[in-house]
């Protein structure tokens, strides 16, 4: 997906409350069918993203609500929410009960959507170039770059093929894994505060993103 992700390295570097810079991650949207390749299937979703951001009726002012709630619905279409919570949190997630888990879920989904929305509704032309694919059983990585006028960023989508449909759980954007940063940064509140402290910290970022 061709974003403004020029800044992504330094968004998934920075403190789990910072103002995020871009990133590319978000940008996956449309279900794959059984015949897709991972490549295929990222590539389709990206050129579905593209198409929304693209889109001059969409980019009028009056159609801001309608254009944000379109390009989350696609992403939530690919992007595995559930998983990616599950890899976070890491041993955390075994000791929560199944509401718990949902509530983390929607809570997580939320600081993620709304920290990138933005940035990802600045597309501006930027470039994808398909490099290449690893598969492993169930497991694929697609390797990419994206480009500008200025620099060139590797951002390579990890998918997880889960009934024939291949899911979204991790983003590396130079090298830099999207579970493991926020997974560093959960682990660092819970052992010095607390798992509630945690859930708190993302109710109170939800709130306040929420908020008029």
């Amino acid at each position: 997906m061709a974003l403004p992700i020029k800044n992504a390295r330094h968004a998934l570097r920075g403190a789990l409350w910072g103002g995020a810079a871009a990133a590319l991650f978000l940008a996956v949207g449309m279900p794959a069918t059984a015949a897709e390749t991972p490549t295929e299937a990222v590539r389709s979703t990206v050129n579905e993203v593209i198409r929304l951001l693209s889109d001059e009726e969409l980019k009028q002012p009056a159609q801001s609500e309608k254009r944000r709630k379109l390009v989350e619905e696609a992403v939530g279409q690919r992007f595995d929410y559930e998983e990616l919570s599950k890899r976070s949190l890491a041993a955390q997630w075994n000791k929560l009960n199944q509401a718990e888990r949902q509530e983390f879920v929607d809570l997580f989904k939320s600081l993620l959507s709304n920290t990138y929305g933005d940035k990802i509704e600045g597309y501006s032309g930027e470039q994808v170039h398909y490099l290449k694919e690893r598969l492993e059983g169930a497991y694929a990585e697609v390797q990419t770059k994206v480009s500008s006028n200025k620099t060139d960023v590797p951002l390579d989508y990890r998918l997880l093929n889960k009934s024939g449909d291949w899911r979204v759980y991790d983003v590396v954007v130079d090298g830099v894994s999207l579970v493991k940063n926020y997974r560093g940064q959960f682990e660092r509140i819970i052992k010095t505060e607390s798992y509630a402290t945690l859930v708190e910290k993302l109710r109170k970022k939800s709130a306040d993103i929420k908020a008029p």
